[in-house]
């Protein structure tokens, strides 16, 4: 059976939570880099959407609901690990806004990969959000410089 009779994309949906110490501050960092919007609101939990999907939710560390707590406040670096992965189709916009929000760089926008062919050939900016998690912001595969293009996006129903 192949991958795509096996996996619809209808049947998966990711919808990454995060804790976070100020949902409101982080609300309104991630809708100004990334350009995106808010569809809950409030300062213990938000939701985060683009182009009518759900990108990201935010969780008060402070705030237990009926689950209990979401992460352990003290227990740093939030997020060891995990990375914040986000393509967008206007990369150089967002890191104009980056840029203009001083965001705390990890790696500075680079090419994947750094030098010749193959890889996603695409643009990666990394870096830090209000409460250190890693995020990344990439462009889509082949949008980088360079003569070498992917024979298609595998995350879009193209073949790599």
């Amino acid at each position: 059976m192949g991958k795509t009779s096996r996996w619809r994309r209808s049947n998966l949906r990711p919808q990454p939570l995060i804790a976070v110490t100020d949902v409101e501050a982080s609300s309104r960092w991630y809708r100004r880099l990334l350009g995106c919007a808010s569809n809950h609101g409030g300062a213990a939990y938000e939701q985060l959407v683009a182009n009518g999907q759900l990108i990201l939710q935010l969780h008060s560390f402070q705030h237990e609901h009926d689950h209990g707590p979401i992460g352990d406040r003290e227990d740093r670096p939030y997020g060891n690990g995990v990375l914040l992965w986000f393509e967008v189709d206007d990369f150089e916009a967002v890191m104009q806004r980056a840029a203009e929000m001083d965001v705390a760089i990890v790696r500075p926008r680079h090419r994947n990969p750094m030098d010749g062919d193959g890889g996603p050939n695409h643009w990666e900016c990394w870096m830090r959000d209000p409460d250190g998690h890693v995020v990344v912001v990439s462009s889509a595969y082949g949008t980088a410089d360079g003569g070498w293009q992917p024979d298609g996006n595998p995350f879009r129903g193209g073949s790599l």
